[in-house]
């Protein structure tokens, strides 16, 4: 042994730096494999028939709150009141808007029947006003079944609400859905793209691998009768966010959940112009996930700590320049970065979503850095910034 390790001139250190690189791969491959391609695994199912869907269409109630969003009303609230859907209805909650809102949906009505819209004053001070906005919302809709979005989203077609609704049976409580932005050019809006898909190939697969918690607000189904069953968002009405992910924490099981991930199920909205109104709008969302259960922060933490080691071993490797640990650590690092690229990529192409070659090294290593620099000085922040919605 001692002969070989001479004949590859490699000492400890070269043997422990590979060892933490190889470790960390094999954890890597692990989500790749076993969580993030369970969405690829799932259409695949689909397309062999393998996935029973109700033929049902039982009356549905969308539900949207909109807060200063008449442009956004006037764009995209239409797509979503011509549904190709038999029976169901549109909630608008009026969030204390200053704008033209009111006016734009007092127009609406007057042309589609189906459209229910109410509000809440200006004045009205919660905590949480999109959660008072949603609370308000689902008790004023008129039936079982729930579909959440924004005033911002757009269904990527007339079929948005079958594709979720056949989701339903007996057993079946919630539906998560991809809530995708509109593609924009430039840093920003490729980098937006990846983190809300990554994140949507983490809860979807971790929901599909029987460990659901979290879903988005823009594109999220569930019964009206689970969330009166569980009180709503009483247990985190003190957080500005959580309405989506809290709220999926606690009433989701392995049994009650399913995903869809078909095209048509998909919502589109509008990406953050700017990195900094993009920051803060991530800032919002991590906000609330100190509060989700161990065991997931765990396995999330495995990821991005097993990430980090892995890109810090290889350049580790790299620097000792030594050719055969650089040989090998460089064969690893390919490796991952094509089961990357085919699990992402495909992915992306089934749920029409734009593609991510060299891009995904970038923002794979940059996006950890800003969620760590969020968690680290987010306590701070949180004391001198209030937290609006948005």
């Amino acid at each position: 042994m001692e002969n070989i390790l001479q004949t590859l001139q490699l000492d400890l250190y070269h043997i422990v730096i590979f060892g933490i690189l190889l470790v960390a791969f094999v954890i890597q491959l692990f989500f790749y494999l076993f969580f993030y391609a369970r969405v690829l695994y799932y259409n695949r199912k689909i397309k062999k028939g393998k996935v029973k869907f109700s033929t049902e269409q039982p009356s549905v109630s969308v539900v949207i709150c909109a807060k200063n969003e008449s442009e956004n009303l006037l764009r995209f609230l239409p797509n979503i009141l011509s549904q190709d859907y038999p029976n169901y209805e549109v909630v608008v909650v009026n969030d204390g808007s200053s704008d033209e809102s009111e006016e734009v949906l007092s127009n609406f009505c007057s042309k589609y029947p189906h459209l229910y819209h109410t509000y809440l004053p200006s004045e009205a001070k919660f905590i949480s006003t999109k959660k008072m906005a949603l609370t308000v919302g689902i008790k004023a809709a008129k039936h079982e079944f729930l579909i959440l979005t924004d005033a911002d989203c757009e269904p990527a077609g007339k079929n948005w609400i079958s594709n979720i609704v056949r989701n339903f049976d007996d057993q079946t409580d919630i539906v998560l859905s991809y809530g995708a932005y509109f593609k924009r050019k430039g840093f920003v809006g490729k980098l937006i793209s990846y983190d809300t898909f990554h994140i949507a190939l983490q809860y979807m697969g971790f929901a599909l691998a029987g460990k659901p918690y979290m879903g988005v607000g823009r594109n999220l189904a569930y019964r009206k009768s689970l969330f009166f069953k569980n009180k709503g968002f009483a247990s985190h009405l003190k957080l500005q966010s959580g309405d989506d992910d809290l709220f999926i924490s606690e009433v989701a099981t392995k049994q009650n959940t399913r995903v869809e991930v078909s095209p048509d199920s998909v919502t589109y909205s509008v990406p953050k112009k700017t990195f900094k109104s993009w920051y803060i709008q991530k800032f919002r969302h991590l906000t609330t996930s100190p509060y989700y259960k161990s065991g997931i922060k765990t396995l999330i933490g495995t990821e991005v700590f097993s990430r980090f080691l892995f890109y810090a071993s290889f350049i580790t490797a790299l620097i000792f320049n030594n050719m055969w640990l650089s040989i090998a650590a460089g064969s690893v690092f390919l490796l991952r970065f094509i089961v990357q690229l085919l699990i992402v990529n495909l992915t992306a192409k089934r749920m029409n979503e734009q593609r991510f070659v060299l891009s995904v090294l970038l923002f794979d290593i940059l996006l950890p850095l800003v969620n760590l620099n969020i968690m680290l000085f987010g306590k701070k922040k949180r004391r001198h910034n209030a937290i609006k919605w948005e």
